[in-house]
């Protein structure tokens, strides 16, 4: 019996085989048929076949600058475009002041944006580069940064920075007529060519228009949708080209119509432009703003830099009296010029009031100049993306990680009058921040690109949190627990960055919102929906909801939710996240909904309490804090908004 059980397996084993062999010689369909499969051709199995909504968040840096920026070069930064794409990647680079540094974790994506004015100009000193020696200019640039100390980098930056007027009329550019921007340039596409990697990491090609008319910061980053054959047939128009957004538009027109490429400009945060980055008119020929302004700016400027290491522009204490998270990061003292900053220029700096005032301009002229996005990245001129505070490598290279007190007291910005302080910024108020985030399908140019160009981006103060929002007017609360929330929100809302119209009768907005803490990072405090809104009267308002937050707090009599606590030890720079919430979720519906009343929600996340950089920096090096400073903070993210629209 033993036996012939095993002859019958042995013989079950060979028809098996056989019949696999027999398989593999088959077509899919005949081989179906052989074994009895007959399948529903109008059916499929997978439920994500169909699927083409963005499924991931990726986080990166639009604005890091290397050793070609001449403002970066000129002080001391030695570092490449390939070097900062070999960090964001999660290499371990050596800093320009030969400190060794890593990221935690690596980042999604890049873009190196060096200053296009004079790009490369301290490497091609260095290479004896014929065409900028060849410049009566550029000798002596040469002459006087030949010692290579600390007094002639001075004597050599005054040298460039006249020439650049930082606080003056721009002149032409003192190598034009050559081909020395041009190669430097094509050097920049040359390493995003070598570091993208479709799928895995993304080396958007990018660099900064550095506009700053009287040393007010009206700076946008320029990205670039394609890669180096389309990039490579223009020049980056600079500052010694125009110092007008509007030229800008007009080039960055003319390259899309010429190459059939796609470009969008991102500005920076505007507490730098002393009242100028949402002005009232023009910035050249100072007319009001008018229809064709507003569409032509939201075409070319989707998204904006709402925090970064020069301080946070999301909302201001003095705009924003009843917010108590306001005041973050708050720089609100003088720009890089002479003049002072005063109170009436901080409505048309700020985020939250732009969105607030471009309602207002959409009411009268019938569209709105300030309906952008918001993200966040670094503006480090190390090389080094760094926006965590325990590994925050500074503003430029004079600040790298150093016990000397020069790594807080660097003065950063001021009037040019050095013996009134008043109003100036030392690097100890410079913040580790920030990041921008994208939800995408996957991590291409395009792709990222593409969510920029839509809106559904957020910005981070540097934490890698992860946020989620939907409006519309058919969710309800148990939507929140779908095992499908994200494909449920994008068919029947809209995301971050999208436009609700035309109420439902007696229907108002409903959010559906989901935060994620960052694996390595703090757990939350809450969650907050802010919301804006045009009366009819045309005046506007703003109003700050907590929504969810952790713990068992409840709001007091006025509505106040208590603080989270706080776990940070100060001495020891530490915290723990005995509190707060790994996660939070939150049904919101808008309980003083006009549908006659234009208005924009956006939702605000805070962590709990952490150690500020300053506060680890003390740790570290053994020395003591900065006065002034507070130790601790709460590091946010901030999602772009959704906007309501009446009909009509």
């Amino acid at each position: 019996m033993t036996y012939k059980n095993h002859q019958f397996s042995l013989l079950s084993s060979a028809s098996a085989l056989a019949a696999g062999v027999l398989l593999l010689t088959l077509s899919s369909a005949q081989a179906q048929e052989l074994v009895g499969i007959k399948p529903d051709t109008d059916a499929e199995y997978s439920p994500y076949i169909q699927h083409d909504f963005p499924n991931q968040v990726l986080f990166g840096d639009t604005h890091l600058h290397t050793g070609y920026s001449a403002d970066a070069g000129l002080v001391g930064a030695t570092t490449t475009p390939d070097d900062a794409y070999r960090f964001a990647k999660g290499e371990t680079v050596t800093s320009s002041h030969g400190v060794r540094a890593r990221l935690q974790r690596p980042l999604d994506f890049l873009v190196v944006a060096d200053h296009a004015e004079n790009l490369g100009l301290t490497f091609g000193l260095e290479e004896g580069n014929e065409a900028l020696l060849g410049t009566e200019w550029g000798q002596g640039l040469a002459e006087l940064i030949a010692p290579k100390t600390e007094e002639a980098m001075a004597e050599a930056y005054l040298y460039w920075g006249n020439t650049f007027a930082l606080s003056g009329d721009r002149g032409g550019d003192p190598l034009a007529g050559t081909d020395f921007n041009k190669t430097m340039w094509q050097r920049m596409t040359e390493a995003a060519e070598r570091h993208n990697d479709p799928g895995s990491f993304t080396a958007l090609i990018g660099y900064e228009w550095t506009s700053g008319p009287q040393g007010n910061n009206l700076h946008r980053n320029i990205i670039f949708r394609d890669g180096k054959d389309k990039a490579d047939q223009v020049i980056p128009f600079s500052a010694y080209d125009s110092e007008d957004p509007e030229d800008l538009w007009n080039w960055m027109e003319k390259y899309q119509s010429n190459t059939g490429g796609r470009l969008l400009a991102i500005p920076h945060n505007g507490n730098l432009s002393n009242g100028l980055m949402f002005d009232d008119v023009t910035a050249t020929t100072k007319k009001p703003l008018d229809r064709d302004y507003a569409e032509r700016r939201m075409r070319f400027e989707p998204v904006y830099e709402v925090t970064q290491i020069k301080g946070d522009g999301e909302a201001h204490p003095a705009l924003s009296p009843n917010d108590e998270f306001a005041d973050y990061g708050t720089w609100d003292k003088g720009s890089f010029g002479p003049e002072l900053k005063t109170p009436e220029m901080l409505p048309r700096e700020y985020a939250r009031e732009a969105w607030k005032r471009g309602m207002a301009y959409e009411a009268t002229v019938g569209a709105n100049p300030f309906k952008f996005g918001v993200i966040g990245s670094t503006d480090s001129h190390t090389g080094l993306s760094t926006a965590q505070e325990d590994n925050f490598f500074g503003k430029v290279t004079m600040v790298e990680p150093t016990p000397d007190p020069v790594r807080f007291e660097e003065q950063i910005t001021g009037r040019t009058t050095p013996d009134d302080p008043s109003d100036d910024i030392v690097h100890a108020q410079a913040l580790a921040s920030g990041l921008a985030a994208v939800w995408a399908r996957e991590n291409t140019r395009e792709a990222i690109w593409d969510a920029f160009e839509r809106k559904e981006v957020f910005a981070t103060t540097g934490t890698r949190m992860r946020v989620r929002v939907f409006a519309g007017w058919d969710f309800d609360e148990d939507d929140l627990n779908r095992s499908d929330f994200a494909r449920h929100g994008y068919d029947v809302g809209v995301p971050m960055g999208g436009d609700l119209t035309s109420a439902p009768e007696g229907a108002a907005p409903a959010l559906l919102i989901r935060a994620i803490r960052d694996p390595d990072g703090a757990n939350l405090d809450r969650l907050q929906v802010i919301k804006g809104w045009l009366d009819g009267d045309g005046k506007t308002h703003e109003e700050v909801f907590d929504v969810a937050w952790s713990g068992d707090r409840k709001p007091d009599a006025d509505g106040k939710l208590p603080k989270v606590g706080n776990t940070v030890d100060v001495d020891e720079a530490s915290y723990s996240n005995s509190i707060g919430a790994a996660g939070l979720q939150a049904f919101w519906r808008d309980p003083d909904f006009d549908p006659a009343q234009r208005a924009f929600y956006y939702v605000r996340v805070l962590e709990i309490p952490t150690p500020r950089w300053t506060n680890y920096d003390a740790k570290f090096f053994g020395i003591d804090r900065p006065e002034g400073i507070e130790p601790t903070q709460q590091e946010r993210a901030y999602t772009s908004p959704i906007w309501y629209t009446p009909k009509g």
